[in-house]
């Protein structure tokens, strides 16, 4: 039996996301100038936000407060593909280049899954029970979590 993480840099998700940040400042600085305070700014913010939830929740000691800190790094991470995805598009980044990136991205997205699986395993709860506890309202047609028209 492995012994428990002491510190969050004992973490390999936290490890992991260190990299991306280290990738995305990279990246992020092929940007054009004029995007120094739009693309260039949201996609380090959002990289740096990934490991600094991660550590926070860590920090917490609370395993509740930990799945919420955690649930916040899981929105940065696709926060910051789709700043990625929007860079592409405009034509500032190739595809290219930012295919390492979002396999990092994916693989991260997992390993925050499966955390957060883990330690809402361990509160003795199913995942995602607020939203199995919700009724739908009279009449709606929603499957999921979203509405028909976001598919």
């Amino acid at each position: 039996m492995r012994d428990a993480p002491q510190a969050v840099k004992d973490l390999r998700i936290w490890q992991k996301s260190i990299v991306l940040v280290e990738e995305c400042y990279k990246v992020s600085g092929n940007l054009p100038s004029e995007e120094r305070f739009g693309l260039t700014s949201q996609i380090r913010r959002a990289s740096t936000s990934v490991p600094a939830n991660i550590a926070e929740g860590f920090g917490r000691w609370n395993a509740r407060e930990f799945l919420r800190f955690l649930a916040i790094a899981s929105g940065s991470l696709r926060e910051l593909e789709t700043h990625l995805v929007v860079a592409c598009r405009l034509g500032y980044l190739s595809e290219h280049a930012l295919q390492p990136l979002f396999l990092s991205i994916d693989e991260l997205a997992k390993m925050l899954y499966r955390m957060r699986e883990s330690i809402d395993s361990t509160l003795g709860r199913p995942r995602f029970q607020a939203d199995a506890a919700r009724k739908p309202r009279p009449g709606s047609q929603r499957v999921g979590r979203f509405p028909s028209s976001a598919y």
